[in-house]
């Protein structure tokens, strides 16, 4: 069988599972369930004999974490392609198929969410091949999954017949209320729509030349007109800004005549909601009266809860809680009743209007040298703890705003201030006066952990000047 290239989407923020997912590091990219982050379950779950190297598309803020995490678990990408926007799924899937065109017009791709769970790799991979023989007759193939419950949360794909095997879609169904969900489930005929595609990529161009001739040629000239970064693909920002902010659904599939539908009937879920954080752990470790804690919660007389807490210096405890959610980082604390873990993200929504910067980002922040965390903040002075990797480096670097004091707690820097460059080890301090052209860089084998204290009239991360950056960075990254 020819080698089948992954497709995964990294793009989306995930406001459902706020406050553990926000837009500066999503749900994909978190271990939500075990130790491996979704993003890498997914990544894993799409590799081995029957797949080529994958195509991941993600945008400028996470294309570091996206490489870091596929290294972990030793996955190389075919492509990390960075998106100027978010412009949904559409645009960014019609990328991926002309990228395999250019090279074989019938290879096959598998796109795919990069945030779901199916623990079932090989009942995954069975489906995956009862799809490849419609796809390669030019049908686009979509996975649907055999439901457990009347699921208003989700879209329906309706079966034109009710055989196991690969089947004619009849429709698309937009979320149902809880009587047609649950009259749907009975019929026996109706599929949870996965967002998972199998198709030819000369069948997925024509589908969009028939059906969104649109996005055609500015797709075509952010493709062409695309740089490489320092090993990611950018796509040109000009012709993708002007693109239709469509899902692939509304702009390709509910107008292609060529649907086929394959049956999954292991187990899935899209952890769309805290709810379904709470389904998941009960099915890995049933526990008594539906309570589900982790290692830094405690449940006393509580029914159906989920109390988690993603830090030891937070401790969760309920007390004679029914059907309730407790989500608690750093920095924010979700109390929810279970049946309202769809409305979380008009939280996220409440919280950006008032300026309350918990709703996009955390206290720690990525970046592709290693992590920072504030910890604390007045006027005119910062104190933050910086992790720096093993060999990584920041920016050669100028601060309009604001000097710098940096005291080593572990491992060694190597810091140039101006003209000097100077080794720096444990319980050893340098200052950085204001104006001067300074770098960090961790030169040994282990992490270097400093703490920083800022001081000046303006802290924010874009008081930079950058000269040199090996991570090709603008001044806010």
């Amino acid at each position: 069988m020819t080698k089948i290239t992954p497709v995964l989407m990294a793009g989306g923020s995930g406001t459902r599972l706020w406050p553990v997912s926000r837009q500066s590091f999503p749900k994909q990219f978190a271990p939500l369930m075990g130790e491996e982050t979704l993003f890498q379950a997914s990544a894993r779950r799409l590799s081995g004999p029957d797949f080529a190297d994958p195509i991941v598309m993600t945008n400028s803020d996470f294309r570091f974490i996206v490489a870091e995490q596929l290294d972990q678990i030793a996955i190389h990408p075919g492509a990390i392609v960075i998106e100027p926007s978010g412009r949904n799924t559409a645009p960014a899937i019609l990328v991926a198929a002309l990228m395999v065109a250019s090279k074989d017009p019938e290879g096959l791709l598998l796109v795919a969410p990069s945030d779901h769970v199916i623990p079932d790799h090989a009942a995954f991979a069975r489906a995956v091949r009862q799809g490849v023989g419609p796809a390669s007759e030019d049908r686009i193939v979509t996975f649907g999954i055999t439901p457990d419950r009347p699921e208003t949360g989700y879209g329906y794909l309706e079966l034109a017949g009710k055989g196991d095997g690969p089947q004619p879609l009849a429709r698309f169904v937009e979320k149902p209320d809880a009587a047609t969900a649950a009259q749907m489930l009975t019929q026996g005929n109706f599929l949870w729509n996965a967002g998972i595609f199998l198709f030819r990529a000369d069948t997925m161009i024509d589908a969009f030349r028939a059906h969104a001739p649109e996005y055609l040629s500015p797709v075509l000239t952010a493709l062409d007109e695309a740089r490489d970064d320092i090993g990611f693909l950018r796509l040109a920002r000009e012709p993708w800004v002007s693109l239709p902010d469509q899902s692939i659904d509304y702009a390709v599939m509910e107008k292609a005549p060529n649907l086929t539908v394959v049956r999954f009937s292991g187990h899935w879920s899209d952890l769309g909601g805290w709810d379904a954080v709470w389904r998941e752990a009960l099915l890995e470790a049933p526990a008594e009266n539906g309570v589900v804690v982790d290692g830094n919660s405690t449940a006393i007389d509580c029914q159906d809860v989920l109390l988690r807490s993603d830090g030891s210096d937070v401790q969760v405890v309920g007390i004679g809680l029914t059907d309730v959610m407790v989500v608690a980082t750093s920095d924010a604390v979700l109390v929810a009743d279970k049946s309202r873990a769809q409305d979380v993200r008009h939280a996220v929504s409440a919280l950006k209007a008032k300026g309350c910067k918990q709703a996009t980002s955390f206290p720690r922040d990525h970046r592709p040298w290693g992590w920072f965390e504030t910890l604390a903040l007045a006027d005119r002075f910062q104190v933050k703890r910086i992790v720096v990797k093993p060999g990584a480096s920041l920016s050669l670097q100028s601060h309009v705003h604001r000097s710098e004091h940096w005291i080593v707690v572990s491992g060694t820097a190597r810091v140039t201030v101006d003209d000097k460059v100077t080794l720096v080890t444990e319980n050893q301090s340098i200052y950085v006066p204001l104006g001067a052209v300074h770098r960090m860089e961790n030169p040994g084998k282990v992490p270097m952990v400093l703490i920083e204290v800022q001081t000046g009239s303006y802290l924010g991360e874009d008081d930079i000047i950058r000269y040199e950056d090996v991570y090709a960075r603008g001044s806010a990254e």
